[in-house]
């Protein structure tokens, strides 16, 4: 299986896709199933407008969504932020890759950072860095993926793929 994991932001959205492996009763998908297959980060320039940015991280979801064929799709579930503006922008951006999503017919997870933090360190409150340290465990890695928002991308694939999602919608 395939799992597109989104990071939404406007100026970085991170994208990190996984393979994973069911169990041979195919009832669940284990640690060592895991593989990367691709991540990276759409950025777009501030000095854009934000109808502009929006329409080139939209371009640039669906590009990698048609490169990568994914099964499903995870994506963070945006609820509060301090800064409202950004908490504004990180909305119609995850608003974007379940627009996605659906027109791919693709179905999609919601997962919490909290929930994505406590699956990935077994913390509910861990750094950005604990998290890159144990995507690179969960993957084999021997080195961190970089930016941040491409790790956490993976690390809310490698939620999905671990944690049975509760919100899954079917698109």
């Amino acid at each position: 299986m395939r799992i597109f994991g989104i990071d939404p932001g406007m100026t970085r959205c991170g994208i990190g896709v996984i393979d994973a492996k069911d169990s041979a009763s195919g009832t669940f998908r284990s640690a060592d199933s895991l593989r990367l297959y691709k991540a990276g980060v759409i950025r777009t320039d501030t000095s854009l407008a934000q109808d502009e940015r929006l329409r080139k991280i939209y371009d640039g979801i669906d590009s990698w969504l048609n490169a990568c064929k994914p099964d499903v799709m995870a994506v963070e579930r945006v609820f509060s932020q301090e800064n409202r503006h950004s908490v504004l922008g990180t909305a119609q951006v995850a608003g974007l890759a379940l627009l996605l999503a659906n027109q791919h017919t693709i179905p999609v997870s919601l997962h919490t950072p909290t929930e994505v933090k406590a699956t990935i360190t077994g913390f509910g409150q861990a750094n950005k860095q604990q998290i890159a340290t144990m995507v690179a465990k969960f993957l084999k890695l021997e080195v961190q993926i970089k930016p941040a928002d491409a790790s956490d991308a993976l690390a809310i694939a490698i939620t999905n793929a671990l944690k049975p999602p509760i919100n899954a919608y079917k698109m």
